[in-house]
């Protein structure tokens, strides 16, 4: 469809093309192309044509407008003068009806008002028959089209359009005021032209809409009728008194014609001379009317509605937000996504940005260093081709979830890209290897055939045994190639980029008996984005990049990031003759968006409260369109400027872009990164190789995103990005959020030596992790005076120890869960007879949920933190040290020390801890993390029984469970009432339910108990086989003996006054 508002009284030239599918409809000079639906050529026509309309004549027709009524001229139907044929009666068959060979021009007078118009007519006063009617065409929804007064005082009609309808107001005033209201019609503001026909008479009004008396609404509600003397159309004069207004206040803005008043055609051409009535800022024997719709301003599918004066674009649904649908309201990757602290998950995204491809869901995996994006498709793992089919080919299609165009734009921006395949055979050859042409091929982007297989690359017809020579049969490059009678396999991973995705399989070799074939492709996987960190550093005020001239007549969107410590200079600038764009720091605290498009100079600044030169990152987005412009820096409030309704708008540019120092001006002095102009990321990197002045890459990432690495992760900068180092922390991921847990069985412990194996106590490195989170503060006898201790747990056992910190001399640490559920601190440093207790007895710590403690003791203070509770201070007595000296070991789980061991711990060091531990930290040491991550700290772990890693549940609790006092969920069987909507039942039948009830769910309930004890035995001995027993324990004296033997690292001072102890 095109062309607007085409009924205007002017020629009007159509052309329309076809070649095959392919159409060209040409009007006034505006051609459009489109192809026709369908997969064939021919146009199987009629036997007749017509021109003008359709004659009745039985025929079945989807067309069901009205006949053309107007003037046509220079009919061509390939080649043939139709006019000229049918003037000369020369047509066999033809049918002529109500055709005359001249075109008369229409004596049509409209009339135009525009907001502060009215028009005043006389009328035929006195009459008992009101009556009036006229064509309209508007935009607006709402305007008054007539209002007259009764004569006598009987009250008045108002006709408005109200939301697209037509409405009629009539207040009559007799004994007491009445108004009767009737309304006809819908979405009447088209820009169409439009009839309306009112009458009213004696207790009858009537009102009709585009001549449907079908559809004319009538009423008849008591109603006297005597004309006056004035008919206003499209508003009122300014001397109205307000008693005579009527009660719509919007003024009409839009064209009539064919006034009737009375009866009687409006002379208005009589009226302009000042014959006839009066009239106030109308234009007579002219239309303006303009539609803002055509050509379509609203970008991406949105929809445009419009006043006389402006339109306005819908977005719903659309993926895109603004005031044209220019911006997309997604981001442009799963890189994007995972610096605003999102984690792995479905997401859509838009490659482009503003540009015409639309968004696309995709997997992004944020859990490595460089994230993942993946798109799936509908082919299912181990297809099966063959087996016994006549077919000498089959062809495998892979629909995925966006286009290929998308998934080119997100192959293209990638760092890498891979895509698994895999080819199972049995007597079905792939590459017909060595030498052959091969049977299988892979169809990728741009329907590019290619010859290689998983595991190798373009231009090598070989898979991935062929590359490392370790085929079934050495003399083929391909293990199905040998055509075995066996089921083989080739696989690997396609990883060129640029011939990805693969979009079809064509597998041949398969109509022969007993050939059989199973195709697996995987999805398409792409790592990093290198739109993302493309960036460039200008290092001196006159460096400049320069790309072609941006092209962004009616439209345009430009975004970026920036980071500098100079107060001011040019962004990037491109010029026209009198227009311009151009975006610049103008001082510390001001980023302002300027351009012509030939209107005068526009400037719109934004101001920042905070400076922006502080050498981090900050982000720009600007965007020019032909209603509004505007610009925004961080999350600061947009600034928008409205375009005018009226004047230019198209963007007319014709010098290079200049990013940088231009015209003479100061230049910027810093880092922009990420630059896209209308969805087209500009490559500054690979222009700042070339260009003197101009550095590509730039450093300093972690001082704008060093703050994403929590829990105490370093941010490491990287030449086009940075990562969180998390080796000094108890969590993991890439934003160290990540927990390292692990579910102990009964009798599992796990032991953190505080020195390697061999080394001195005064190892240095063991010194600064032991000692505190700061080096600086290391005690070279590492005695602390200062620990810092978390951890997350859950149990159902108590009572058992959760950690014990033993040492070299008598002091030690722990934490332990008491017979009562209740948590316990201990804390042993000599001076006192007893060690220190901190008992937490507010609540059940062994309720199965995860419970987060962090424990930080400076000298003789202790600062307790369970959950998200408030922090509890604690004091150790004054007779106490404050120095914890020599620690020695950490254990988790269970306590395995020669040595005095305090009574209470020995109780509960059986049968040992069950449960789950997580993200344990004893100032920057994580034993945990140590024993499930290779690291250089594994050497100090031992570890007894079978460590499983688990995340243990998710954030802790922190609102206890609810008794069954406050509980409204819960019921008491004894005093439950539940009420019941329908007839009661009665006694007996209640009796015999309950009974029934009742010995089924006692049948049930043994069953469930038999099944839990079996469970419970069956682990229970299963797990004396996790909990592997030191080699050598048959020929140790003692268990103790075995676990030395056992284990070399295990290494103990006895004290010097050697004591006996009964176990």
């Amino acid at each position: 469809m095109t062309g607007s508002l085409l009924d205007d009284h002017h020629w009007h030239s159509i052309i329309i093309e076809r070649h095959g599918r392919n159409i060209n409809l040409t009007l006034d000079r505006h051609m459009q192309h489109f192809r026709t639906n369908g997969e064939f050529d021919y146009l199987d026509l009629d036997y007749e044509i017509t021109f003008g309309g359709m004659p009745f004549s039985g025929k079945p027709s989807s067309n069901s407008r009205k006949n053309f009524k107007g003037c046509m001229e220079s009919i061509n139907y390939n080649g043939n003068n139709i006019t000229d044929l049918a003037k000369r009666k020369k047509l066999e068959p033809s049918n002529v009806g109500n055709l005359s060979f001249s075109c008369v021009e229409p004596h049509t007078v409209p009339v135009f008002f525009n907001a502060t118009s009215y028009l005043e007519v006389p009328g035929r006063p006195s009459q008992d028959l009101f009556s009036v009617s006229f064509l309209f065409r508007t935009w607006n929804p709402n305007g008054l089209l007539v209002f007259s007064n009764f004569a006598d005082d009987l009250g008045n009609v108002e006709i408005d359009i109200n939301e697209g309808k037509v409405s009629v107001h009539i207040n009559v005033t007799q004994v007491k005021k009445n108004r009767i209201d009737i309304s006809s019609g819908s979405g009447l503001n088209d820009g169409q032209w439009h009839e309306v026909r009112f009458l009213a008479k004696e207790n009858f009004a009537v009102l009709t809409i585009d001549g449907d008396e079908a559809s004319a609404v009538r009423t008849n509600s008591p109603l006297q009728v005597k004309t006056g003397e004035k008919y206003f159309f499209g508003g009122f004069p300014i001397q109205m008194n307000d008693s005579d207004h009527s009660l719509f206040q919007h003024s009409f803005q839009g064209c009539m014609q064919f006034i009737h008043v009375d009866d009687q055609l409006v002379d208005l051409h009589a009226v302009e001379q000042g014959q006839l009535g009066s009239f106030a800022n109308v234009t007579i024997d002219m239309c303006a009317i303009i539609d803002r719709c055509v050509p379509n301003h609203c970008e991406h599918g949105g929809k445009c509605t419009q006043t006389w004066d402006s339109f306005k674009c819908t977005c719903d649904g659309t993926g895109y937000s603004g005031a044209t649908c220019h911006n997309s309201i997604y981001e442009l990757s799963c890189e994007a996504y995972k610096h605003l602290g999102k984690t792995s998950n479905y997401y859509w995204i838009d490659p482009d940005g503003s540009g015409a491809l639309g968004p696309l869901k995709v997997y992004c995996n944020m859990t490595e260093d460089k994230v993942w994006t993946t798109v799936y498709h509908d082919l299912q793992m181990q297809t099966s081709v063959g087996g016994n089919s006549l077919e000498k080919l089959s062809v495998l299609q892979l629909n995925y979830s966006a286009t290929m165009d998308q998934i080119s734009a997100i192959t293209s921006s990638a760092e890498y890209c891979e895509q698994f395949i895999s080819y199972s055979c049995k007597m079905s050859r792939l590459l017909n290897t060595p030498e052959g042409n091969p049977y299988t091929w892979w169809v990728g982007k741009a329907n590019e055939k290619h010859y290689y297989w998983g595991g190798s690359g373009p231009g090598i017809q070989k898979c991935a045994c062929g590359i490392e020579r370790n085929c079934t049969d050495p003399k083929y490059y391909c293990n199905c190639d040998a055509d075995y009678k066996q089921w083989r396999k080739d696989t690997g991973m396609l990883s060129y980029k640029e011939h990805l995705p693969v979009s079809q399989v064509v597998v041949g070799d398969i109509d022969r008996p007993g050939s059989e074939a199973k195709i697996s492709v995987g999805p398409v996987r792409c790592q990093g984005d290198r739109n993302y960190w493309n960036a460039a550093s200008f290092v001196t005020s006159s460096s400049y990049l320069h790309f072609s001239t941006f092209q962004g007549e009616t439209s345009a969107d430009i975004s970026f990031y920036f980071k500098t410590s100079a107060s001011d200079g040019v962004f990037l600038e491109n010029l026209g003759n009198t227009d311009f764009i151009k975006l610049e720091l103008k001082s510390a605290t001001e980023v302002s968006f300027s351009f012509d498009v030939g209107n005068g100079p526009v400037e719109i600044v934004v101001r920042s409260p905070n400076q922006l030169n502080d050498d981090q990152w900050h982000r720009v987005n600007a965007e020019r369109n032909v209603k509004q412009a505007s610009l925004q820096v961080d999350q600061l409030p947009l600034e928008v400027r409205k375009a005018p309704t009226e004047g230019h708008t198209r963007l007319e540019l014709y010098s290079q872009l200049y990013v940088g120092a231009a015209g003479g001006q100061r230049g910027f002095l810093g880092c922009i990164r990420s630059l896209r102009m209308n969805g087209v990321t500009l490559d500054l990197e690979e222009r700042a190789k070339v260009t003197p002045g101009v550095k590509p890459g730039c450093s300093g990432h972690c001082t704008s995103y060093g703050m994403y690495c929590a829990n105490g992760g370093k941010c490491v900068e990287k030449y086009n990005g940075y990562s969180c180092d998390c080796s000094k922390t108890a969590y993991d991921g890439p934003f160290c959020i990540k927990d390292v847990g692990a579910f102990f069985e009964e009798g599992m412990w796990l032991r953190y030596n505080f020195h390697s194996p061999g080394t001195s106590m005064k190892d240095l490195v063991s010194r600064t992790l032991l000692s505190s989170t700061d080096p600086e503060t290391t005690a070279p006898d590492l005695n602390l005076s200062k620990e810092e201790l978390s951890f997350s747990f859950s149990t159902t056992k108590s009572p058992c120890v959760l950690l014990y910190i033993s040492s070299y001399t008598q002091d030690f640490m722990a934490v332990l869960v008491k017979p009562s559920g209740n948590l316990q601190i201990r804390y042993s440093l000599g001076g006192t007879k007893e060690p220190y207790n901190i008992d937490v007895d507010h609540r059940n710590m062994a309720n199965g949920q995860p419970h987060t403690v962090n424990i930080t003791r400076n000298g003789r203070d202790i600062v307790l933190q369970l959950d998200h509770y408030p922090p509890t201070s604690y004091s150790l007595p004054t007779a106490s040290d404050i120095q914890f000296n020599s620690p020695k070991a950490l254990f988790l789980g269970k306590v395995i020390e020669i040595g005095k061991i305090d009574q209470d711990i020995y109780k509960y060091n059986t049968p040992g801890f069950t449960g789950c531990l997580s993200r344990v930290q004893f100032n920057q040491i994580a034993p945990l993390k140590a024993a499930l991550r290779p690291t250089n700290a594994s050497s100090h772990v031992h570890i007894q029984g079978e460590l499983v890693e688990s995340n243990c549940g998710a954030s802790p609790l922190t609102i206890p469970p609810m008794s069954a006092a406050t509980d409204p969920w819960h019921l008491d069987s004894a005093s439950a009432d539940f009420p019941y909507n329908g007839q009661a039942i009665g006694d007996g039948v209640n009796r015999n339910s309950a009974i029934i009830g009742g010995v089924i769910a006692v049948v049930i309930f043994t069953i469930l108990c038999t099944l839990v004890f079996l469970i419970r035995y069956m682990f229970r001995h299963k797990g004396t086989y996790h909990t592997n027993e030191a080699k050598g324990a048959e020929s140790a004296e003692s268990a103790d003996a075995a676990i030395m033997n056992n284990d070399p690292n295990f290494t103990e001072t006895i004290d010097e006054s050697k004591k006996e102890w009964l176990i």
